[in-house]
């Protein structure tokens, strides 16, 4: 039997970065640009809240850039708040290494399995789509989608009963398939 689950997002995440007001570590988006031009150069950030103690922290996304160089219709969303500009550009590795941030994205997801049911006997081949970069644990995805405990799942593993091309220790973020032998 074959079926296909999907990692998908349900909220922006959070964002790991020290507040310099009150020593918290998490902020979440606001879903706000700041956009700054100085003549022919642009400067643009995303406006991050304190979950502690509200204050806001921008996080580069832009920095002098001559304006000409940004296409209108991306300049144009900047301006009008895209709340899906925000969630790719909160996940865009440049951004984030350019602000030394990571993203805290639990409970931000949710496994959807389509709802398929897995008689028990059969072998069942699954192929994980993640519709954004959300590192989760391989155990936990198929702990959660078989209704099994993880440790259930170590031991799948440890016989040789749920395989896979990927390692399933660890975090992954990327699409992969895997099969469960009964």
């Amino acid at each position: 039997m074959r079926t296909h689950w999907a990692v998908v997002p349900t909220c922006l995440p959070l964002v790991r970065r020290r507040c310099h007001a009150c020593a918290s570590e998490r902020f979440r988006p606001s879903g706000k640009f700041r956009v700054n031009a100085n003549h022919k150069l642009i400067d643009v950030w995303l406006l991050v809240l304190c979950t502690r103690c509200g204050d806001t922290a921008k996080l580069a996304v832009l920095e002098r850039v001559t304006v000409r160089s940004i296409r209108p219709e991306l300049l144009d969303r900047l301006h009008h708040n895209d709340p899906t500009l925000t969630a790719d550009l909160l996940q865009a590795p440049v951004v984030q290494r350019r602000n030394r941030v990571a993203l805290d994205w639990d409970d931000a997801w949710r496994l959807d399995t389509g709802g398929s049911e897995h008689p028990d006997g059969e072998t069942v081949d699954v192929s994980v789509r993640f519709a954004a970069r959300i590192p989760v644990r391989p155990v936990r995805l198929i702990a959660d989608g078989f209704g099994l405990s993880r440790a259930e799942v170590d031991r799948l593993i440890m016989e040789g009963k749920l395989v896979s091309a990927v390692r399933l220790r660890g975090r992954l973020s990327g699409d992969f398939t895997f099969t469960l032998k009964h």
